[in-house]
């Protein structure tokens, strides 16, 4: 493990490994071509329907799989060889898109293949982040870990747009076979770039699958410091998703131009990046773990001040500022590895992810029901307040996930 006062890591120790390479440029390839499927699937269903709540749940579907593969499925990671389950993901993947992409296909069959696509991606998420120890060296992991954030925001930044720039030129189906290719290809780099390894369970014998995830789940989650690493970890994004999710209704109360709410949904994903860059470049390990509740709480911090109702512009400055404050992730992952033993790391990931990804979908419905009870900018300031409340009382505790580590160990 990185030694207590070990010096800045470096995006060159994870980018110097060519197997984390191509598994990185997959993922930010598929993701961005998911997120131009994304817009062009709201769209077909729009048009189709005229419905905004069936529009909406093209979005919201997307996550919900997270939730259930993360707790019945999560032993995947262990059973299957890691590339095998990748590869395998990205092609069933593209199959379902293409099948999405057909002419004439129902709104119902769409929305049941979408949540068939999120249920795939969801076990690809979490084979992602188990492949991750073992092809990149522990100085490498949290560059690595930051990497695959910045891949995130940025393909939601850059994915948006293409989105709707290609509904200029195609109709919503060209964008969807769009999304199908880049799993193609996706897969086809992971093929041809990572190394096949051994999975860590044989599944010839020993309990079912369901079982085996479910027993995963709660040695996961029995952990006293590793269920309060992940909650921390899961709570915080679900409070600080209230200002993206209320976007379009806070932009028009301002009496701003519709076109104003995609520069509002870039104004912390701009942050984010910009914080993860400067705390791998800027922070040693050391400083990375010690910041993880100041920072944590310092995503909230700016958005208590919308209950002043800004404008537009000091708005998204304050988007930004609560973005930067979003590298608290990078001490945090250095946490989680270290306080879950190697046994059940592979599972502490997947459902770490699952966690992660549903519980912000939550977090999204959530923040628009109080957004009907109050105005935007109240809803905004009393999720920062319940966001500082989740990290005063889920702080990790002095040295606890360092001790979990070292039992571990014996």
């Amino acid at each position: 493990m990185v030694a207590p006062g070990a010096s800045a890591s470096r995006y060159r120790d994870a980018l110097g490994v060519p197997e984390f390479r191509a598994l990185f440029a997959a993922y930010a390839l598929s993701l961005t071509g998911s997120v131009v499927s994304a817009v062009a699937l709201m769209v077909l269903v729009f048009e189709r329907t005229g419905s905004p709540l069936l529009a909406s749940l093209t979005f919201a579907l997307g996550f919900l799989p997270y939730l259930v593969s993360g707790a019945l499925l999560s032993a995947v990671v262990d059973r299957m060889p890691l590339r095998r389950l990748l590869v395998g993901c990205d092609l069933v993947c593209a199959g379902l898109v293409g099948v999405m992409a057909a002419p004439g296909v129902p709104v119902p069959l769409l929305l049941v293949l979408l949540l068939a696509v999120g249920t795939v991606s969801s076990l690809s998420g979490g084979g992602r982040s188990a492949a991750l120890p073992q092809i990149v060296s522990e100085a490498a992991y949290i560059p690595a870990r930051s990497l695959f954030r910045i891949a995130g925001q940025s393909a939601q930044i850059v994915g948006n747009a293409a989105g709707g720039a290609l509904l200029v030129v195609l109709p919503p189906r060209g964008a969807i076979l769009i999304d199908a290719g880049s799993f193609l290809v996706s897969a086809a780099l992971m093929r041809a770039g990572v190394r096949q390894r051994e999975r860590m369970l044989d599944p010839s014998g020993g309990p079912t699958l369901l079982r085996d995830s479910l027993r995963g789940v709660r040695a996961v989650l029995g952990s006293e410091p590793l269920r309060r690493l992940l909650l921390l970890g899961w709570l915080v994004p679900t409070f600080a998703v209230a200002p993206e999710a209320l976007a379009a209704p806070y932009v028009a109360g301002i009496g701003g131009r519709a076109a104003l709410v995609g520069w509002w949904l870039v104004a912390l994903p701009v942050g984010v990046v910009v914080g993860d860059l400067v705390g791998i470049w800027a922070l040693s390990a050391t400083v990375q773990r010690r910041l993880v509740v100041p920072l944590a709480a310092a995503t909230f911090v700016p958005l208590l001040a919308f209950a002043t109702h800004p404008g537009f512009l000091l708005a998204c400055g304050l988007l930004v500022v609560s973005g930067l404050a979003a590298s608290y992730s990078l001490g945090l992952d250095a946490l989680l590895r270290e306080a879950a033993p190697p046994s059940i790391f592979g599972r502490a990931l997947a459902i770490n992810t699952a966690g992660l990804i549903s519980l912000q979908g939550l977090g999204f419905a959530a923040a628009g029901a109080l957004g009907e009870l109050v105005p935007p900018h109240v809803a905004i300031a009393i999720a920062a307040l319940a966001g500082l409340a989740v990290v005063a009382l889920l702080r990790p505790r002095s040295g606890q996930a360092a001790e979990t580590g070292r039992e571990a160990g014996r």
